[in-house]
Order: C-alpha cells, then sequence, then structure tokens
C-alpha cells in the first residue's frame, strides 16, 4: 500500500508550507490524483485520517480529491484520446506510438488554513 507513503509526503510538505506560513491550524487539503497513477483514492482517504490526526497541524482536517483524467497523444496522428478507454493503440488511427500527456501525477493543489 503506497498510499500511505503518499500521504506521509503530503503532510511533510504541508506541514513545511504551514511552518513558511507560520498556520497554527489546517482545515482541508485537495489533492490531484491521476486516473493511472496507481493510487486507490478510498485508500488515500483512510490513510489520510489515521496519519493527519497525529499532526498538530492537520488534526481533523478533512481530504479532497480531485482525480485527473486520463489522457495520450499520439504520436502518428497528433490526435489525443482517453487512455483507460483506449490503452495505448490509437482508436484513430491504430498505432502504438502513443505518449500518456496526463493522468498519471499525483498532487497537492491546495491548502486550507483556518
Amino acid at each position: 500500500m503506497h498510499e500511505l507513503g503518499i500521504v506521509f509526503y503530503a503532510i511533510d510538505l504541508v506541514e513545511e508550507v504551514g511552518r513558511e506560513n507560520r498556520l497554527t491550524s489546517v482545515s482541508g487539503v485537495t489533492m490531484s490524483v491521476g486516473e493511472v497513477s496507481g493510487v486507490i483514492p478510498s485508500y488515500l482517504s483512510d490513510c489520510w485520517r489515521w496519519a493527519a490526526d497525529r499532526s498538530g497541524l492537520l488534526r481533523g482536517a478533512k481530504l479532497m480529491i480531485e482525480q485527473i483524467d486520463a489522457v495520450t497523444v499520439c504520436n502518428a496522428c497528433g490526435k489525443t484520446y482517453p487512455t483507460v478507454e483506449h490503452g495505448r493503440t490509437c482508436p484513430y488511427c491504430g498505432s502504438g506510438e502513443t505518449v500518456l500527456l496526463r493522468g498519471d501525477e499525483i498532487e497537492v493543489k491546495e491548502i486550507e488554513a483556518c
């Protein structure tokens, strides 16, 4: 379960931002999670609740998760398409010369301070 490691990293990042900005409490954190990142949102939420409540700054803070849809571009025809629906083969020209544009990232998007 790599979700716990992701949560630890996010909490460290939020605590660092909190120190830099002299925050005393954080009420919420929004994370963007790519559709093909391998992260299971429900696991991420469970890990967050467990770990955030151990941080003075983040105790009680809510985690909001926004999904980033996976999109692939075909280098042969230049068109983009939904990755999950079509995989690595371009649905327009049948080429396998494709590259994932987005959808595998994980990032802290927003921190809400109270």
